[in-house]
């Protein structure tokens, strides 16, 4: 007797499995978060990343501190949510949500969420990319700086945050080509 399983992508309802390059897709997500998320713990660590307010090199204090290291956790949080596109833990509520536990996540629901993020995160890292490039190379008047090389680094952890919109977006896409079919 031969006891066939599913596919590890595969939600055993709909037995779709995501395709290949949606999965590398949703796993470069969090990868692309993951720069920016490094440079800011090093600027709370006390990293001389060439950083500079006044003269001075910048440092976090106290809440300061903690609001940067909560950010860098809750934005790799939101990035791992794409594998839930393409994993078969992304189809189920978990069981500890009251009144939602075990059900099936409806598709629509879960499209409208995640192109809502990949729409925000766009606009957010467009509007953050823009901001540094006017104030670092055009304005830079309110005493914050960067040495060419600080700045160079933080455009390198940076520069890849505006990949995660599309990323998602595409997966998206692909989740919603494979769950929403007629």
């Amino acid at each position: 007797m031969s006891t066939a399983t599913a596919p590890a992508a595969a939600h055993p309802r709909d037995g779709r499995p995501a395709h290949a390059w949606a999965v590398r897709a949703a796993h470069l997500v969090p990868l692309v978060v993951l720069p920016s998320g490094l440079w800011r713990l090093a600027l709370v660590a006390g990293v001389p990343i060439g950083a500079y307010e006044h003269g001075a090199p910048v440092r976090t204090h106290g809440w300061e501190s903690v609001y940067v290291v909560s950010l860098t956790v809750f934005s790799e949080a939101l990035a791992l949510l794409a594998l839930g596109l393409v994993r078969p833990w992304g189809e189920v509520f978990p069981r500890w949500l009251p009144l939602l536990g075990g059900r099936r996540v409806p598709p629509s629901f879960a499209v409208t969420a995640a192109t809502a993020g990949a729409i925000g995160v766009t606009l957010v890292w467009a509007y953050a990319a823009w901001g540094i490039i006017v104030r670092d190379l055009v304005v830079e008047g309110d005493g914050l700086g960067f040495s060419p090389a600080g700045f160079a680094l933080l455009v390198a952890c940076y520069v890849p945050l505006l990949l995660w919109g599309p990323l998602l977006l595409a997966v998206t896409l692909s989740y919603h080509r494979r769950r929403c079919r007629d």
